[in-house]
């Protein structure tokens, strides 16, 4: 079957405070990363923070060009690859990106990424993180070859991955502000977010088959 349909995989340079540090340690630019379905690169599909002043409150998210470039940032730098899929595999990704939207039990893999130098990728029971679900999408494409699990790349790896698919770095501007995004939540707020997330994965991991779902 013919390859006339694309996807979009967008790495971001991230503004946040842990995107800043991350790249103090990694001494690599991109720091998130997420899934575009067509070129108009306004809606991101990814694993994130679902408001930008609580880290800990984080699953499937739309993104928006505003989630990146907020407050006084007026644009963000981001890699752009185009990916070449067949009508098949086309209908694959988005029937994959539909069932884990409207999969509740879904939630943010923290462990995974917080280890990701150390383990190379936790796989825990229907938890994700930005590179997990931008990998697995990837690996429905059928463009490449991956030569590990999915789970297991981090975003430089992605992007040496799709070196031959890159397209053109650039910056996005914003082209509006999401008060609901940016608005504060409380101190008490967050650690209730916290201790929840962290409870989920440690059940998880502990009385959950990780082998039992993809």
């Amino acid at each position: 079957m013919e390859n006339n349909e694309y996807i979009y995989i967008v790495l971001i340079k991230a503004l946040t405070g842990l995107g800043k540090f991350s790249r103090k340690i990694s001494k690599y630019e991109y720091t998130h990363i997420a899934v575009s379905l067509d070129e108009k690169l306004d809606d991101f599909v990814t694993f994130s923070r679902k408001n930008h002043y609580s880290p800990f409150n984080a699953g499937f998210m739309h993104e928006k060009r505003e989630h990146y470039a907020f407050g006084k940032n007026k644009k963000v730098k981001v890699k752009i690859f185009k990916i070449p899929v067949s009508e098949e595999d086309k209908v694959k990704i988005t029937d994959y990106i539909k069932e884990i939207e409207n999969d509740k039990e879904y939630i943010f893999n923290l462990y995974s990424m917080l280890t990701m130098p150390i383990f190379h990728g936790i796989k825990i029971y229907k938890v994700l993180n930005c590179m997990s679900f931008v990998s697995k999408v990837i690996e429905l494409s059928n463009s490449v070859k991956m030569e590990k699990k999915y789970y297991k790349y981090n975003i430089e790896e992605i992007d040496k991955l799709l070196e031959g698919y890159s397209i053109k770095e650039e910056y996005l501007d914003k082209e509006k502000d999401d008060n609901k995004y940016m608005s504060k939540n409380g101190v008490i707020f967050n650690l209730k977010m916290f201790f929840k997330l962290n409870g989920q994965l440690i059940y998880r991991m502990l009385f959950k088959r990780k082998d039992s779902y993809e």
